[in-house]
């Protein structure tokens, strides 16, 4: 068997993008001679590594057992072209990262990392933080910037950013229905990500644990700018992340529920697993995003 390094290349391109057409741009290859690597790929081995259908591509059991053996045979030969040249080898890293992370402290990030390492070029793929922990452990990404805890063995991690909150409100709402106790919640909404992560839960940390906070409602929206956007709407109460407050509390369009709570805090972490070939170059991305600010 036969395998180029090329057709192994279009593969893990479209591994990471699960987009044929925005794969073949990645590696500057027309659609059509894009899906005759990956058609020749799939017969040299024998085996189906996508399903594909009109609206979407995902890997086949057998291309999620390639691709950390294509990422790793990609690196080697890297590293045989790097002992002929001499300097540091071109390599690619994708981060999966929420949305409103992503665009507010990894985007405006990209162009200040590729200055001090023109040799590494980062990808991004958006997502919630359950879907971007599963592809992380599919190895579908390389690593993932998130709060959540690690409890996997198999995982490392590094630091990037202690991650503090806040519990707010409109200031109309709350000069209406003022907080000052747990029973005076019961004439307001909590709104917050979904049942299975509450941030409120960095709130009640922080309190009494003989206090009973019952909300008159409770309302999911996924997304912390949708929980932002209703509670400027007046919709009710809601934790979170003071960087994506900074501005509202800055302008008092919304305030602080009993400012003197000091909530439960959290971290941002670079997470990637602990055979990834390039670890050494994951810690040091570490290293670089831990130093830039959050915004």
């Amino acid at each position: 068997m036969d395998l180029d390094l090329e057709s192994l290349s279009c593969f893990v391109a479209a591994a990471e993008h699960l987009h044929f057409g925005r794969a073949a741009t990645a590696v500057s290859l027309s659609a059509a001679a894009f899906g005759t690597r990956i058609k020749g790929l799939e017969e040299d081995l024998g085996a189906r590594l996508f399903d594909r259908t009109t609206r979407s591509v995902v890997l086949t059991e057998a291309g999620h057992a390639l691709l950390p053996q294509a990422r790793r045979c990609l690196v080697e030969a890297e590293r045989c072209a790097s002992v002929v040249r001499g300097g540091p080898s071109p390599y690619t890293l994708t981060l999966g990262t929420r949305f409103e992370l992503g665009l507010s402290y990894l985007v405006p990030a990209i162009d200040p990392l590729a200055r001090t390492r023109p040799e590494r070029t980062l990808h991004l793929h958006f997502g919630d933080t359950e879907d971007l922990l599963e592809r992380l452990r599919r190895r579908e990404v390389d690593a993932v910037v998130t709060s959540a805890r690690v409890t996997d063995p198999g995982l490392e991690y590094a630091r990037l950013h202690e991650e503090r909150y806040a519990l707010v409100g409109l200031p109309r709402l709350l000069q209406q229905r003022p907080v000052r106790r747990a029973a005076d919640v019961s004439c307001h909404a909590l709104i917050d990500v979904h049942a299975d992560l509450p941030l409120f839960r960095y709130f009640l940390d922080a309190r009494p644990s003989h206090e009973s906070w019952r909300f008159e409602s409770v309302h999911y929206f996924g997304t912390i700018a949708a929980i932002r956007a209703r509670v400027l709407a007046g919709a009710g109460l809601a934790v979170l992340p003071e960087y994506f407050l900074r501005e509202d509390l800055k302008r008092k369009r919304l305030t602080r529920v009993l400012p003197r709570t000091q909530l439960a805090t959290d971290w941002f972490r670079l997470i990637w697993h602990s055979t990834h070939p390039r670890g050494a170059a994951l810690r040091a991305l570490a290293a670089e995003l831990a130093e830039r600010p959050l915004r």
